[in-house]
């Protein structure tokens, strides 16, 4: 049970004289804000080098970026996931434990990458990928050795976590752009990214609390292989899906047409990232009290709502205003991809709907329910994306890629229903999608009352920011209300929490 000093379920956090709730809340509005700045620098470093790069140069990193990037994610297993979960007496065995466990998988993996890359080149008849493609493999001992930060994140210790996490796309942003005005193309994006992942291994080592200690206990493999072997086949699903379009666009329209791909990608993966942020914050304070299913229910409904208040007006966005992003500061030579950033642009909205489900799942230690959805997922995209690819090009491959996005939205809906006693996700969505609309139309409006020049598109962007910003604001002035609140006021013990308003 929570206390006002926020020690539940046998986990003492230093809360700050706040309640668990409480303190939770304001980490996700604390560290949304900033690491919403370091998202803005992944997008900001995508759309500089496509500017500064050719569509050639972008789509080679496109195929690394899915071939080998995407693969990788096969050592992406839970370790971390289940090291926040546990509440084992010494913290340093149990982090030497998970550590080891990642080491392994990194090289592993790392091992199975340099054998997969001839192949690689092979398929997309890019020897140049080879060399690069080293360097980049090089990158998961980097991310192995900033298992540190672990520590700091299950303490919820988040400015000492966030500063750490911010060396890597702080280092890449500069050493990237860097090189691509030096005149390096596509290594440029290679050894800014290598540069950054191992900027933040050395950060982290050097502020981790515990040892680097190898701890290899037949207990604990079968302990973390029951809570990831689900999560391996959610990763699995998200490779063949990722290399699967990626081959299937490259094979039948060419490697500029991956450059379009690759360019979507970078623009839908910055409200990713943010989501990764809200997640990531209240993942340990979920775990903390994974029995109490009236907070996991009310926290559940404040961070989606939260996460969709900024996320649906992005995509919402991205899908208007996608034609004077390319005519205006991409160039002409991305229009080619304007109906596949427009489609992902709804998609990636649609995905914030319920987006961090999983991890309600995962605190409680039921993790074959996110196998089953991302299975759903590949066989839809698939199934109806390539056909739609060979049909009607990259627009038909982005249907395809919202035809899996529904379906795995209607298969996790179901989930969230089961677990928070009939949470209507639709009502939930439609609270956050209501206040885009006076904004849609008021561009539209002005679409067709002016030009197609920068000035008219400057205005109409202008005008849809501020009514969808005022629209929100009154429509969830409660919830907003409640955030500052917790920014600005320590907590008084509070009773039990009040059912969630769905």
């Amino acid at each position: 049970m929570e206390s006002a000093t926020g020690v539940t379920s046998g986990r003492r956090l230093d809360t700050g004289g706040r309640s668990l709730r409480q303190f939770a809340a304001r980490g996700v509005i604390i560290n949304s804000l900033f690491d919403l700045g370091l998202g803005g620098v992944n997008l900001i470093r995508g759309l500089v080098l496509a500017a500064l790069l050719s569509r050639a140069d972008f789509g080679l990193w496109g195929i690394l970026l899915v071939s080998l990037g995407v693969v990788a994610q096969l050592k992406l297993i839970g370790i971390s996931d289940k090291f926040i979960q546990q509440d084992e007496a010494d913290q340093a065995t149990a982090f030497a434990r998970a550590f080891t466990l990642e080491l392994i998988t990194s090289a592993v993996t790392t091992v199975l990458l340099m054998l997969l890359l001839p192949l690689i080149c092979l398929l997309y008849g890019q020897w140049r990928l080879l060399a690069p493609g080293l360097v980049l493999c090089t990158m998961l001992l980097a991310y192995a050795f900033q298992s540190p930060q672990w520590i700091f994140y299950r303490r919820m210790d988040f400015v000492a976590q966030r500063l750490q996490t911010a060396v890597e796309p702080v280092v890449g942003l500069l050493v990237a752009v860097g090189l691509a005005l030096a005149g390096f193309g596509y290594w440029a994006l290679v050894i800014g990214a290598a540069a950054g992942a191992w900027a933040g291994a050395g950060v982290a080592v050097r502020a981790s609390p515990y040892p680097l200690a190898w701890r290899l206990d037949r207990d604990a493999v079968s302990v973390y292989w029951r809570f990831s072997g689900p999560i391996l086949v959610a990763t699995i699903c998200t490779v063949v899906l990722a290399n699967g379009t990626v081959l299937a666009t490259n094979l039948h329209l060419g490697l500029r047409a991956v450059g379009a791909v690759a360019l979507a990608t970078t623009v839908i993966s910055f409200t990713t990232r943010v989501d990764d942020i809200i997640a990531t914050t209240v993942y340990p304070g979920i775990c903390a009290v994974a029995d109490r299913i009236d907070l996991l229910a009310e926290s559940f409904a404040k961070t989606n709502r939260l996460a969709m208040l900024w996320a649906i007006p992005f995509g919402v966005g991205l899908t208007l205003f996608a034609p004077d992003l390319i005519r205006f500061i991409l160039g002409a030579k991305w229009e080619a991809a304007t109906s596949l950033i427009q489609i992902t642009g709804l998609v990636a909205a649609l995905n914030h709907v319920g987006f961090n489900w999983d991890d309600y799942y995962r605190a409680r230690g039921e993790t074959r329910p996110i196998a089953v959805v991302a299975v759903v997922s590949v066989i839809v995209t698939l199934g109806a994306g390539i056909p739609l690819l060979l049909d009607d090009g990259l627009t038909g491959l982005a249907w395809g890629i919202g035809a899996g996005a529904g379906a795995a939205l209607v298969v996790r809906a179901g989930y969230i229903a089961a677990l928070f006693d009939g949470f209507d996700l639709l009502w939930h969505a439609w609270r956050a999608i209501a206040p885009v609309l006076p904004g849609v139309v008021i561009v539209l409006g002005l679409r067709a009352l002016t030009g197609p020049g920068f000035g008219p598109a400057v205005v109409r962007f202008t005008a849809y920011v501020i009514v969808v910003v005022a629209a929100s604001g009154v429509s969830e002035r409660a919830l907003l209300a409640e955030a500052v609140g917790y920014l600005r006021r320590r907590a008084a013990p509070e009773g039990p929490a009040a059912p969630p308003r769905h």
